[in-house]
């Protein structure tokens, strides 16, 4: 509940940037994680952890294995986060900025990607700007997995954000609609950088 809380305090004083009223659910955290290996001891990245809903099962299928960076822009939720999750490595920052995050702990390669950002709210040149960063560092067998809001499938930003997965994936699959959210979403699941 402290969570929920802390989440709707900061979509208020942000809503821009948040993105949604209320953290994200089990049900779609668990279909996000759903194509990526947690067993095999990857480098996971997470944008915008916000409260932790996709780092807590990340952090638990990785069971001390592998890394795991969580980058988040908003100062509140990186300090709750790396109070619930004191062994894990969160940078406060932007995601624009991923490769000297990576740079500044040796890491030269990401094998998944679990992303927490409110596409549809981003401006173009954000998203331009994380996507090059993004397929400068996954693995070319990595895995890119993000999620919209159903009723935000039809903004702008939303089709620049499907336009951008098929122009840097060869393989761009999305998930049937998870309604055990709210809102409603849907995942994109996506392989094989152009």
């Amino acid at each position: 509940m402290n969570q929920t809380v802390s989440f709707v305090r900061q979509f208020l004083a942000a809503p821009r940037s948040v993105g949604a009223i209320l953290p994200s659910s089990p049900a779609l955290a668990a279909t996000m994680l759903a194509p990526i290996d947690l067993s095999a001891a990857p480098t996971i990245v997470e944008f915008g952890p916000g409260t932790g809903p996709f780092t807590a099962p990340i952090l638990a299928g990785l069971g001390g294995r592998g890394r795991y960076v969580g980058i988040e822009l908003n100062p509140a939720f990186c300090r709750h986060l790396a109070s619930r999750f004191p062994a894990a490595d969160f940078a406060l920052g932007s995601v624009a900025d991923l490769a000297p995050i990576m740079a500044a702990r040796g890491i030269t390669r990401i094998d998944a990607i679990v992303c927490g950002l409110p596409w549809a709210s981003l401006p173009l040149a954000l998203q331009d700007q994380v996507f090059d960063a993004m397929t400068q560092l996954l693995a070319p067998e990595g895995t890119f997995a993000t999620f919209a809001y159903v009723q935000g499938l039809l903004l702008p930003g939303a089709w620049a954000l499907r336009r951008a997965l098929r122009a840097h994936f060869s393989s761009v699959i999305r998930s049937p609609i998870v309604w055990r959210n709210m809102p409603p979403g849907l995942v994109y699941w996506c392989k094989g950088i152009n």
